[in-house]
């Protein structure tokens, strides 16, 4: 690993990365807004963001001098992977400016044929300073992705598969499975919706800590309060 991806991996170690998106129809949707969340949420003590498509990748690097961890979902009836699920896919994000491309790491059907190892393979060959972040939703799938070559293991889908729909709540077993059996840094993603989770995953060996909707997502979170308070009624 050269120097460049050494210095990110060490620059996010113990830290929280925010996760800033919206989608289209969502009241937070907008580049302008993406990169002002951003930018509080640097000024708050993120040591990285993660984001969603080009144009929003695109807005927070001129705001902030964080690593960015980019996605770029991209939905199609027919597959289940949306989460940077082709070569091209990933190479928008990587143009636009992020540090760390994240994508499926799932061993579920992709578009165009596509496979993992490949999408890997490619990123490596054409991208050699961008770090590959393996988004996972089962101990096997992490495994099997460091064999495939990514850089970091990612817990986000964990409950957002048809085969862990089961799991409602933060996956603190997935994570501390991982820590133990990899070598790979693995960063907790995924239902964190308190100080207290995101600290119990690091101690549970997180080598880094994702958060999106309990800091980027208003609406949830005034949900929350409002049902809670409705419930003292």
């Amino acid at each position: 690993m050269n120097e460049k991806k050494q210095k990110i991996l060490t620059d996010i170690k113990d830290g929280l990365i925010v996760s800033c998106q919206a989608r289209e129809g969502w009241p937070m949707y907008g580049a302008d807004i993406m990169a002002a969340f951003a930018t509080a949420a640097e000024q708050g003590g993120a040591i990285g963001i993660r984001a969603n498509k080009p144009e929003n990748i695109a807005a927070i690097k001129q705001k902030v001098r964080l690593p960015i961890v980019g996605i770029n979902k991209v939905w199609d009836p027919d597959y289940s992977v949306y989460i940077t699920p082709t070569y091209n896919s990933a190479a928008e994000v990587i143009a636009a400016g992020c540090d760390i491309v994240a994508i499926d790491a799932t061993l579920r059907r992709r578009p165009n044929g596509e496979t993992l190892p490949e999408i890997i393979h490619h990123i490596k060959q054409n991208h050699p300073d961008v770090l590959i972040m393996g988004d996972v939703s089962t101990f096997e799938e992490g495994v099997k992705s460091v064999e495939y070559g990514v850089d970091i293991v990612s817990t986000t889908l964990a409950g957002y598969t048809e085969y862990t729909s089961h799991i409602t709540g933060a996956d603190f077993a997935l994570v501390e499975r991982l820590a133990k059996a990899l070598e790979t840094p693995v960063v907790a993603e995924g239902k964190i919706h308190d100080k207290e989770e995101a600290r119990r995953m690091l101690e549970l060996g997180a080598h880094a800590v994702v958060v999106g909707t309990a800091i980027t997502r208003p609406e949830i979170i005034t949900r929350w309060f409002a049902d809670e308070i409705k419930s003292c009624r």
